[in-house]
């Protein structure tokens, strides 16, 4: 066996190794997102439960969104649920969307999941392929996006939300005023199929 050539190969894998054991010992939720302050990405989404056809992002320009990454296979969604529902009709006259998007699980195990909580009064979304959850950098679910008014990312959260702290970065969001938001035109703010859906009772 040639000795000097082994121990020059784990002198290189040094580097490797050390990496890899510092990313192990970092908690996700500690990890700064580079989207806060920056345009949410884009998506068109179809609805499978709480209203039908599809949600684009983009149409939804003017307004403040709340995007909840979930799956029924999720623990801590089940935590946040009463208060993602419960901001949900709070924040409806002032023209806030919530929308929840099922991550790495099918729409047939999201609406039992949907339905053992009590029903929820948002559309749900499916991410076919979780596209949308790459685009977004998701960590992992419960996790979620506040959007303001221009399309920009103003918060995000790893882990469930309490009722308080998910109204306070919502106040937050509706603080921001909307920047030479159009009034007519192809960019025109347009309320989709799922906001009136949304906003039914």
């Amino acid at each position: 066996m040639n000795w000097k050539r082994v121990a020059m190969s784990f002198l290189f894998s040094l580097p490797v190794i050390g990496l890899l054991a510092f990313g192990l010992t970092r908690d996700p939720r500690t990890i700064d997102s580079p989207l806060p302050g920056r345009p949410a990405p884009d998506f068109t989404l179809p609805i499978f439960e709480n209203g039908e056809g599809t949600v684009s992002l983009s149409e939804l320009r003017g307004q403040v969104v709340v995007l909840n990454f979930f799956a029924s296979w999720c623990l801590e969604c089940r935590y946040e649920h009463a208060a993602l529902a419960m901001a949900s009709s709070m924040y409806r006259p002032q023209g806030v969307q919530f929308f929840a998007v099922l991550y790495n699980d099918t729409p047939e195990k999201g609406r039992r999941w949907i339905e053992q909580m009590g029903g929820q009064p948002y559309p749900a979304l499916y991410d076919e392929g979780s596209r949308t959850a790459i685009d977004y950098g998701l960590y992992g679910v419960p996790e979620t996006f506040i959007i303001d008014r221009n399309g920009l990312v103003v918060q995000k959260k790893i882990g469930p939300w309490s009722f308080d702290e998910l109204t306070a970065a919502i106040d937050k969001a509706l603080a921001i005023e909307a920047v030479d938001a159009p009034t007519d035109g192809p960019e025109a703010v347009k309320p989709t199929a799922a906001a009136v859906q949304g906003g039914a009772e």
